[in-house]
């Protein structure tokens, strides 16, 4: 990447100097001159007594010679740079390419939901946030595998059992399986009786917990998992909650913790026969420093529960077995199972998709990996928070049945697509799998072009719109420049010199695709590059709409030979970088809207 390579030679003038201090080189603002630069200078004013100006002079004469650098000068403190035009699309021509597997394993845990309904837009969130981040890690060199959590032993999946026989229901196949079984349990919750139910209900939770009906609640995750499949979501693997009880993987972190002596048993007090966790070490300023990991009567609780889990994760606990599942949509899925083979990630760092509302115990888990003596591991475990997602200014609510299905989104998003499509283009060879990509575009952008602490509010025209921030709108910028490529008849060799101030433009927001790649990468979020795709696409209909005296300025298939082949080269490269950055967000590239 030639911005790093610019910040590279910084520092070694910088080293020259004398002085350190981080540098960041930055594109110039429109208008302004040069194509990146540098503020540097301002960092070391105080330090060095002088002016922004004179250091950056200074740092601009102990430069090293770079062949793609043409001159660099100072600017009000700040220190440009104006790269050499044909280096410049020499660099930006060249194809996107994932980044070697240099980086350490990271586990991530997405969806993860309770296998008692479908899922609900507000699950939709957590399933494209930890997809595409998961894309996005693999791109950028990581060792990466996608955990998908069931909570098989959960009340919620109790109720939904037990509902099923309670009320003698009996599946007809007319509907998907999770949306029948959902509408049992919002019948068990609407139950004016469901007090009266309480002993039924524990009955079905302790046969959960002994693994007794597990076949029952793997026909509801099936149907979970076409909705998973549809949403072009992966997973490599599938943890059972009752396979971890099996195998052990509590009463091992409890053990580790005993060692602690952060976690003890109170002799009196609230908290008299449990066992606690003391987090202020890790935690100050709590009001209440103590967290129960196991009551008093010997039940554990769920952060107990969460602690094994990521002890198990980062490789501080070994016990759990996988083998191939089962399934029609994921054909390398394993599952865990008793009869597996032993396996342990030991990832180098953990990113949990939870929602915002599970920070605390988030907190909590991390706290228990610093307690036993592990520290580093806790800096390396990381909780993707997220807020919730409204649809059209609606809360959602399972329990209320004051939800809609992602299976209801989906389909009403394809049938306003295929409305649309139809209409700005009725001779589509295949306006039903168009409409389909377009529709997934919708809901998936529109859940990770938001920063994660923010809430959403879906709404489905605004996230249709061939226009403005969405996915769509990314799309078509795809189609038009395949479109212009399937016009072009004959090959034409690029003359990089031909070059006008637009190619230099475009080139340039090409060559931020890494960048942002990386970005997205470092915080743990797919907004930057979904961002990024929107910028893009802007500049490339500004291109391809630019005008000099009333006519386009910027024809590409009839352009003088030279600069055809290199307008040509530019439109192959763009396509292939949307392509590429929306395939990071899990969302198909189509080739005709």
């Amino acid at each position: 990447m030639l911005k790093a390579r610019l910040a590279e030679a910084v520092q070694e003038a910088l080293r020259k100097l004398g002085v350190e201090a981080p540098v960041i080189v930055q594109r110039t603002p429109e208008g302004r001159p040069g194509d990146y630069g540098t503020p540097v200078a301002f960092a070391l004013a105080r330090s060095l007594r002088k002016p922004p100006q004179a250091i950056a002079e200074e740092i601009r004469a102990l430069l090293p010679p770079l062949a793609f650098l043409e001159r660099a000068e100072e600017v009000g403190g700040y220190l440009n740079f104006h790269l050499r035009t044909e280096a410049l699309l020499a660099e930006a021509l060249k194809p996107p390419r994932p980044f070697p597997k240099t980086r350490g394993r990271v586990l991530i845990e997405h969806t993860s939901v309770n296998p008692n309904k479908e899922l609900h837009v507000g699950h939709l969130r957590n399933v494209a946030l930890g997809d595409s981040l998961a894309r996005i890690l693999d791109y950028a060199g990581h060792q990466v595998e996608v955990l998908n959590y069931i909570d098989d032993t959960g009340r919620q999946a109790a109720e939904s059992l037990f509902a099923l026989r309670h009320y003698g229901l009996e599946w007809d196949g007319k509907e998907k399986y999770d949306h029948f079984v959902g509408r049992a349990y919002v019948r068990l919750h609407q139950d004016p009786r469901k007090e009266a139910l309480e002993q039924g209900i524990q009955k079905v939770l302790q046969a959960l917990e002994r693994g007794e009906l597990r076949e029952e609640v793997n026909r509801i995750l099936l149907a979970q998992l076409k909705t998973m499949h549809d949403l072009n979501a992966h997973y490599d693997l599938l943890v059972w909650e009752s396979d971890i009880v099996r195998a052990g993987l509590l009463e091992g972190a409890l053990e580790r913790l005993k060692q602690s002596p952060f976690v003890f048993t109170p002799k009196e007090g609230k908290y008299q026969g449990a066992l606690v966790m003391d987090a202020s070490q890790v935690l100050p300023g709590l009001e209440d420093p103590y967290f129960v990991l196991v009551r008093s009567n010997g039940a554990a609780t769920y952060y107990a529960k969460d602690i094994a889990f990521q002890f198990w994760k980062m490789g501080l606990l070994e016990g759990l077995r996988f083998r191939p599942y089962e399934n029609p949509f994921y054909p390398r899925l394993r599952t865990s199972a008793p009869e597996g083979e032993a396996y342990t990630p030991k990832a180098e760092m953990t990113v949990n998709v939870i929602d915002a509302r599970q920070s605390h115990p988030q907190a909590l888990v991390r706290t228990a990996l610093a307690l036993v003596g592990r520290p580093d591991l806790m800096e390396k475990a990381v909780h993707l928070a997220y807020e919730t997602v409204l649809l059209e200014g609606q809360q959602m609510s399972g329990r209320k049945g004051l939800t809609v299905s992602v299976d209801e989104v989906l389909e009403e998003a394809w049938g306003r697509a295929l409305r649309v499509i139809r209409e700005k283009n009725p001779d589509h060879p295949d306006p039903e799998d168009a409409a389909r990509m377009v529709a997934l575009a919708a809901l998936r952008f529109a859940m990770v072009k938001v920063e994660p602490r923010k809430q959403i509010d879906f709404r489905y025209e605004e996230a249709l719109s061939f226009e403005g921030d969405t996915g769509p709108y990314v799309q078509y910028a795809h189609a038009r420049a395949a479109a212009i490529l399937r016009k072009s008849e004959t090959p034409d060799e690029p003359d990089l010199a031909q070059a006008t101030p637009y190619e230099r433009r475009l080139a340039l927001w090409l060559l931020d695709f890494e960048e942002k790649v990386l970005e997205s990468a470092e915080e743990k979020s797919p907004h930057p590059l979904a961002q990024y795709l929107l910028d893009l696409a802007a500049a490339w209909n500004a291109y391809y709409n630019a005008k000099e005296d009333g006519r386009p300025a910027t024809p590409v298939l009839t352009a003088p030979p030279g600069l055809k082949g290199l307008r040509l080269a530019l439109v192959e490269k763009l396509k292939a970088t949307l392509a590429t950055g929306l395939g990071l967000l899990g969302i198909p590239a189509p080739e005709v809207m």
